[in-house]
């Protein structure tokens, strides 16, 4: 029963499919540098401001540390590092974008966050091969939108399971 209305188990599974169509195609878009990049809307548990951060020995430098979220302690990767930008220093523009990879919270420290956009698949194509022992495997494709370029993120090749399994045990 849903709403008080009588649902039968296929119009439920129908609702809860419409529900998950209403996130797909859709990105969060931000911005590191002067580029802009985007990761699936599904993947996104909220948006805050930059906290304080704990320093955790013995991490890769682009793991700045972990924050405590309303209690929950979440570790956070500085994405201009991950990426080998140059660091800046953090400032009223510079967001946290919790995501959800594997199961666990990670919080993702960018310059700033632009909006939801709506990208649909055929406005999407693969990563230009570079076969220069240079790996896009962070990239999950290219979005034209408008006269502009977005970089869509896999949130799930964002750290590989070794640094995953480190901040599963620094929690």
């Amino acid at each position: 029963m849903k709403g008080g209305l009588q649902v039968t188990e296929t119009e439920e599974l129908e609702i809860i499919g419409q529900e998950e169509d209403t996130q797909k195609d859709k990105f969060l878009t931000f911005v590191l540098g002067k580029e802009s990049y985007g990761i699936e809307i599904k993947n996104v548990t909220e948006i805050i401001g930059i906290q304080p951060i704990t320093e955790v020995p013995e991490l890769p430098d682009y793991i700045r540390g972990i924050v405590n979220l309303r209690g929950k302690i979440i570790p956070v990767v500085d994405m201009r590092l991950r990426f080998k930008k140059k660091f800046r220093e953090y400032n009223e523009r510079t967001c946290i974008i919790v995501v959800n990879i594997i199961n666990a919270s990670v919080g993702l420290i960018v310059d700033s966050v632009s909006e939801v956009i709506g990208i649909q698949e055929e406005d999407i194509v693969s990563p230009p091969d570079m076969n220069q022992g240079l790996s896009n495997k962070y990239i999950k494709g290219i979005a034209k939108v408008e006269n502009d370029v977005k970089l869509l993120l896999d949130c799930n090749e964002l750290l590989s399971k070794d640094e995953f399994k480190n901040l599963e045990n620094i929690k």
